[in-house]
């Protein structure tokens, strides 16, 4: 499935990506950054094995805690592990992949690695980077893709012109992706890093949000990383709440509690949003029922890995956040670069200013929260999608500090839940939702004043990749859209092939001198086929 995705503008892309190599520098690098979280593996292995008198801890389930011990029989050698003495000790398996990272050995240029027999051909790198790289007319979509367990960040590479879309590159993740959120801001380098980059250097990055409490950036103009360029979160104190708990030689895991604190988070990060005004600060909402402030210009790793500022005022799971952006082809009132906008599963959507918080205005809604999502063409309108399948528009200076529920208009968009909501950057007043109930719509919202006259929609799909979690308007193609969902599928859908969709936007295109390729008879939809996917994953 892929559970989130986001576009990369044209001409951002580094035209050839450099492969992350191991060489000194970035052994130095990794060490750094693993070194606390392998002491702290180690410190819970000594501590668990203390415990347990030295016996570790194992899983028992319940029929075998209701067995009464046999009595001992003087002829079971069993108790002398004769088949097993050749074996290593289970405390070296617990360090996991990257227990021998310390001792290894690496050469600057692999030709001096006696191990490497087949040396490299300048002919073959020169193919390579030519099929690697990036044309200034090519976007980048970025998806959180998960299948067989595995989770992974997969790179597209879309070009409008040729009508071709295919998977550039992709990297592991850790964690199951819950949201990515794109940045150009390159966050400090560790403490010891010697490559030499410089916090807020413009780039291609992206900020990924799992089911871990840390927050891991990674640079997508680097390809074969193996370990991410900042990591936002108290890793060393996080990995304490996956401990085991008990004494004695039969353990059990037992959840510690997740007590939400000022510092990180202790929960799953479910949604980002990056600042592109201030552009070394990054919001987060997290399951741990807060909202935090990461400024990435601070050099990650200890106790500056904490957060900046951390918001408690919601009670549930903070599910969406949004800082208040305008359109590119709004007016400068139409955003407030210090203001956020969140959502929550205790059904309630906060307005606040970063600066001053507790004086919010707040919204309440009548079912859980799936996004929220600032209008950019209106200067103080903004958008819910809910579980129930209803999107709600509100105006903030209606709203009031101990909330009220009156919503400037109630759209019923889905028969399921509404998983994800945009509003094109192009043109006003055009509107694209999807939902668990397969579909993808564009709405058209006529409005003079800050009420809409009318909402009608425009073009519904089935896209047949099952049900959607993620979808957004591209930031150079006029109403094309890319989606996905349960299927594992990525789909390009330029709806501008549809006749509707021009009649009703092709008037607001012109206006703003919007250009668009007006045959007809080009593909309406690109996606890359696989047919490792099973049609179970769509269901």
């Amino acid at each position: 499935m892929i559970s989130s995705g986001v576009w990369i503008a044209r001409g951002v892309a580094a035209r050839h990506p450099t492969k992350q190599k191991l060489d000194e520098a970035e052994m130095e690098r990794i060490s750094a950054l693993t070194g606390t979280e392998l002491g702290e593996a180690e410190r819970q292995l000594a501590q668990a094995q203390a415990e347990a008198g030295g016996d570790g801890w194992e899983d028992v389930d319940e029929d075998e805690e209701a067995m009464e011990e046999d009595e001992t029989d003087a002829h079971d050698l069993t108790r002398y592990h004769l088949d097993t003495y050749d074996e290593e000790p289970s405390q070296t398996m617990a360090m996991g992949a990257l227990s021998g990272i310390r001792g290894a050995q690496f050469f600057r240029d692999d030709n001096d690695d006696p191990y490497m027999t087949l040396k490299d051909d300048p002919a073959d790198e020169q193919e390579e980077r030519e099929q690697l790289e990036i044309l200034p007319t090519d976007n980048m979509i970025l998806t959180a893709k998960t299948e067989d367990d595995v989770s992974m960040i997969e790179a597209y590479v879309y070009s409008s012109e040729d009508q071709n879309l295919y998977v550039h590159h992709d990297l592991l993740l850790p964690s199951f992706p819950l949201h990515l959120e794109w940045l150009d801001y390159a966050p400090a380098p560790f403490e010891g890093d010697t490559r030499g980059r410089v916090a807020g250097t413009m780039g291609n990055f992206v900020a990924v949000g799992t089911m871990d409490p840390e927050i891991e950036i990674w640079d997508m103009d680097t390809i074969e990383g193996i370990f991410p360029d900042a990591v936002l979160g108290r890793k060393d104190l996080t990995s304490r709440l996956d401990a085991p708990s008990g004494t004695g030689k039969k353990k059990r895991r037992v959840p510690k509690a997740r007590v939400p604190n000022e510092t990180h988070h202790v929960d799953a990060v479910l949604s980002l949003s990056w600042n592109r005004h201030a552009r070394n600060l990054l919001a987060s909402a997290s399951a741990d029922t807060t909202v935090k402030l990461w400024d990435l210009s601070r050099p990650m790793s200890g106790t500056s890995s904490s957060a900046l500022r951390s918001f408690s005022a919601h009670t549930d799971k903070v599910q969406s956040v949004a800082w208040q952006v305008g359109a590119p082809g709004g007016s400068s009132g139409t955003e407030n670069p210090a203001v956020l906008l969140s959502g929550s599963y205790d059904k309630t959507i906060r307005v606040f200013d970063a600066r001053m918080a507790e004086q919010a205005v707040v919204a309440r809604i009548g079912a859980d929260v799936e996004a929220v999502r600032w209008n950019g063409w209106k200067e103080h309108s903004f958008l819910v999608a809910l579980e129930s399948g209803i999107v709600q528009g509100f105006d903030v200076r209606a709203l009031t500090p101990s909330g009220t529920d009156a919503a400037l208009y109630t759209l019923v968009a889905h028969d399921g839940a509404c998983t994800s909501l945009d509003i094109s950057p192009h043109i006003p007043g055009c509107l694209l939702t999807a939902g668990t109930d397969r579909q993808v719509k564009v709405w058209n919202v006529d409005s003079d004043g800050d009420k809409p006259r009318s909402i009608s929609l425009v073009s519904a799909r089935d896209l047949g990749i099952g049900k959607l979690f993620t979808t957004s308007f591209s930031p150079n193609d006029p109403l094309t859209i890319a989606a996905a969902g349960s299927g594992g599928k990525l789909h390009i859908w330029d709806t501008l092939t549809n006749p509707g969709v021009r009649r009703t936007f092709g008037d607001r295109l012109r206006q703003h001198h919007l250009s668009w390729d007006e045959r007809t008879e080009r593909p309406a939809d690109i996606q890359v086929d696989d047919d490792a996917e099973s049609d179970e994953d769509a269901a």
